[in-house]
């Protein structure tokens, strides 16, 4: 049986987080945390009933809004306003809310409406599960990839020096025969040209 998820706090960098989970630990597997941030007193469970019913209504899905605002937690939010606003007042709104959330409605204690929103989660999950999954595969992949290109590269460059080569082996091939064809009509030329003379000089007596 799905096990009930329960909506979970905390603040990192510049938002609060929000998310409705099964566990504290797959709270912090989904907000990434290092650290244990429960037993640091930096997160907990949420009793607030408007962000359990946001974080319920996305399972497994980490809900964000600006660090030390009021407004709705949303999958997407904007960058506090004020960086430099007072930490003191953030403290004080959540005592304030803590004094005035309301308990949660029984919807909690519906098993089917519960089973659905665990079935949520472990989707969501699972859906996170698989985009990591995939990331990993593809920086495994990188190096293979990264050595096909270079392998591809070589082998187009090694090819182009070959076919370089060639031409330049086939022209010097052609310049040998034509010197050679040279020499051989120079040689011939002279003899021809020895005899031509002698008889030009018989004939001019």
């Amino acid at each position: 049986m799905a096990k009930k998820l329960k909506t979970y706090e905390t603040s990192l960098g510049f938002f609060d987080l929000a998310i409705a989970a099964p566990s504290m630990k797959a709270a912090l597997e989904a907000w990434g945390a290092d650290s244990n941030l429960f037993h640091q007193g930096a997160a907990r469970q949420s009793e607030n009933p408007n962000i359990i019913a946001a974080t319920m209504a996305a399972p497994g899905v980490v809900l964000k809004r600006p660090v030390g605002s009021n407004g709705p937690f949303k999958e997407q939010a904007e960058l506090p306003t004020d960086l430099a606003g007072d930490r003191g007042s953030k403290t004080s709104d959540r005592k304030s809310q803590g004094r005035n959330a309301q308990k949660p409605s029984r919807r909690g204690n519906d098993e089917a409406t519960d089973g659905k929103v665990a079935l949520a989660f472990e989707k969501e999950h699972n859906r996170r599960a698989r985009e990591r999954a995939k990331e990993e595969a593809a920086l495994e992949k990188e190096p293979e990839r990264r050595q096909h290109a270079i392998d591809k590269a070589q082998g187009a460059l090694d090819a182009a020096r070959r076919k370089h080569e060639e031409k330049v082996a086939g022209i010097r091939a052609e310049l040998e025969a034509l010197e050679k064809e040279s020499r051989a009509e120079g040689a011939r030329w002279e003899k021809e040209m020895t005899r031509l003379q002698a008889a030009l000089r018989r004939a001019r007596g």
